[in-house]
This record gives structure tokens, C-alpha cells and sequence, in this order.
């Protein structure tokens, strides 16, 4: 809620003040400052922005921040280094076992592109503990022969991914990082929707079930062995269809028992929806509707009712979603 973020922000600042204070903090209620709204076109609420050197051009958003202590970590990421240099391989292991998850990036050298991109990447993500190494020692110890990034969840190397040479694709691997803050596959409920939005992946698929059904754990498994392929890419979100408090949601999908189980994708810029091709809901079927939604290939699915049979009969024509484009178009 605002009324908890503002808090947190709060707390942010009191203890900021002590360790770093150059950074002013400020706080605007832009009900009453409708000029300022205007200027930085405030859209969402609430929205943060970090002015540098004094200018109030392109101030950098500060999204998906919810916590006084990573809020902590933006600004600091911000105002001096994004990472900790690892010079051992015990420095090493105190990273990655003082937190859930920790990032750790291991290099043949410590000026090229791929490090550029690496400290950028550690900008956005504040959630967790970010290390660089370009020791021949640390590297062996961890069986590691190239420019590589490694995410290692509760002290265990859980993904590799291959640094090439040249700038990659920040924002691929900030959401790619990100997604490790979720499970594999996130049950949605009040408490992990916040979650699951605060991840920018614009891709989610979801499986909507009864979570006690006779085929659950066959349906289950196969759709979180197909996660694994995906991540970074698109978001698996499990529906339980037995629970009330999720009927809005089954509304904007337009989701009847008798569909159930049913698989859609949500691309949440456009708000495009997607029907999975085939009913059942195996690795193969998955795996073919994801690469298809991902290189473009994948039909728009309209919810629409049937078209009346009447529809044509009188001066004014009644459309639904099934004869809006033959008749308008």
C-alpha cells in the first residue's frame, strides 16, 4: 500500500541520513502540485525518482522498491560501486551463503563490456548480493572457464548464464535475475500478486486448475519442467480455480469450470491475451504455445460471446468480439 511504502521510505531516509548525507530526500504530494505531476509525468502511485547532480532532467525511476533496506541498497548501488570485488574464494562463499540468493559474476578480466553491463545490471536489482571476481583461483574453484553470471539460491549454483564478449542485453538479464525473487512457478494469491507485477517480465502464462484435482501433480509437473526452459523469458503463474477469492481473475480471462484446465499468456504492455492451442496441458503442448507466443506466431485469443442470431435484423447491428472485425472491417 502507499501508506506502507511511504513508511518504508521513511525509514530509508533516517538511516541514509547517517551513512550518506549528500542524498536529500523528499517527499511531494502531487494532488496539490499539479504543475510538478505534469513535469515528470506522474502516472502511478506511488512513483519514486532519483534526481542526480542537480539536474531535473531524466531523473531515474525507482521501480518495484518496496523495503527500507533494498531501498538502501538502490541508492547506494547508485552513489558508488554496484558490487563487491572478490579476491578468494572464502570472500566468495561468505556472499553467497549470507543471503537466500546471490549473484556472482566471474571474469577473465575486469575491463570489458560484459562487466559494464554486469555492474548496470546490479543497479536494478537491489534484492540481492552482487560479486565479481576475476580471480583464476575462484573461477577454477568453482569450475568455471568463461565470462559467466551465476545465481546461487540457499548457497547453490541454481543457474549459468554465459557472458559473451560485447554489451549484452541488460534488461534480459535484470529480468532474468529477477524472476530467482519468485519460485519456478508462483501460486497467485493477495500476498504474492505484488510479487509477481514487481517483476518486469511483460510474458505471464497462466494455468488455470483445481489445485486438489485427481491430475494435478501430472499437470503440475509438466508445466513446471517447462518453466525452467522459459525463465527470464515468460512468467509461470498458477491459478487455483477452487479459490473464491480468485473469481476476478478468472473473469478478466473469461474462465468457466467446464475450460478448466486452461493455459493462457498475458502480454501485460499490450494486454493481448493467448489460448493454448490443445487441451491438454503437457510439456510438448506447453513448449509449442510458448516458443510460438515468443516469435510472434501465436493467434490473439478474443473472448467474445456467441453472435446472436438475430443480430443483422434490425437498423442497428449488434456486434460481439466473434463479428466486430468481418462486419466493421
Amino acid at each position: 500500500s502507499i501508506q506502507n511504502l511511504s513508511e518504508e521510505f521513511a525509514e530509508a531516509a533516517r538511516q541514509l541520513k547517517k551513512e550518506a548525507p549528500r542524498i536529500q530526500f523528499g517527499k511531494i504530494d502531487v494532488t496539490h502540485q499539479h504543475d510538478l505531476r505534469k513535469e515528470f509525468n506522474i502516472q502511478a502511485f506511488p512513483t519514486v525518482k532519483f534526481f542526480v547532480n542537480g539536474s531535473r532532467e531524466d531523473p531515474i525511476d525507482c521501480k518495484g522498491v518496496r523495503k527500507a533496506s533494498t531501498f538502501i541498497t538502490w541508492v547506494k548501488r547508485r552513489t558508488g560501486p554496484s558490487t563487491v570485488l572478490i579476491n578468494s574464494t572464502d570472500q566468495a562463499e561468505a556472499i553467497i551463503k549470507a543471503d537466500d540468493l546471490a549473484v556472482i559474476g566471474f571474469f577473465r578480466e575486469l575491463h570489458n563490456d560484459s562487466v559494464e553491463v554486469f555492474c548496470e545490471t546490479a543497479r536494478d536489482v537491489p534484492e540481492m548480493p552482487f560479486g565479481m571476481t576475476a580471480s583464476q583461483d575462484v573461477c577454477a574453484s568453482y569450475g568455471i572457464q568463461r565470462n559467466s553470471l551465476v545465481v546461487f539460491k540457499k548457497g547453490k549454483p541454481v543457474h549459468k548464464e554465459v557472458l559473451e564478449d560485447g554489451r549484452q542485453n541488460k534488461l534480459v538479464l535484470t529480468r532474468l535475475i529477477k524472476t530467482f525473487t519468485l519460485d519456478l512457478v508462483t501460486e497467485y494469491n493477495i500476498e504474492t500478486s505484488v510479487k509477481i507485477f514487481d517483476v518486469p517480465v511483460e510474458n505471464h502464462i497462466l494455468l488455470f486448475t483445481p489445485t486438489n484435482s485427481e491430475t494435478f501433480n501430472e499437470i503440475y509437473e509438466n508445466y513446471r519442467s517447462t518453466a525452467a526452459e522459459f525463465r527470464g523469458k515468460i512468467l509461470f503463474v498458477l491459478v487455483d480455480t477452487n479459490e473464491a477469492r480468485n473469481g476476478r481473475i478468472f473473469e478478466y480471462f473469461r474462465i468457466r469450470d467446464i475450460d478448466v484446465p486452461a493455459v493462457r499468456i498475458l502480454n501485460l504492455t499490450s494486454d493481448a491475451k493467448y489460448k493454448m492451442p490443445a487441451d491438454e496441458v503437457t510439456v510438448e503442448n506447453l513448449k509449442e504455445f510458448c516458443q510460438s507466443y515468443l516469435n510472434g506466431k501465436a493467434k490473439q485469443h478474443l473472448s467474445s460471446e456467441e453472435i446472436p442470431e438475430d443480430w443483422d435484423k434490425m437498423p442497428v447491428k449488434v456486434l460481439v468480439g466473434k463479428n466486430f472485425n468481418s462486419v466493421i472491417f
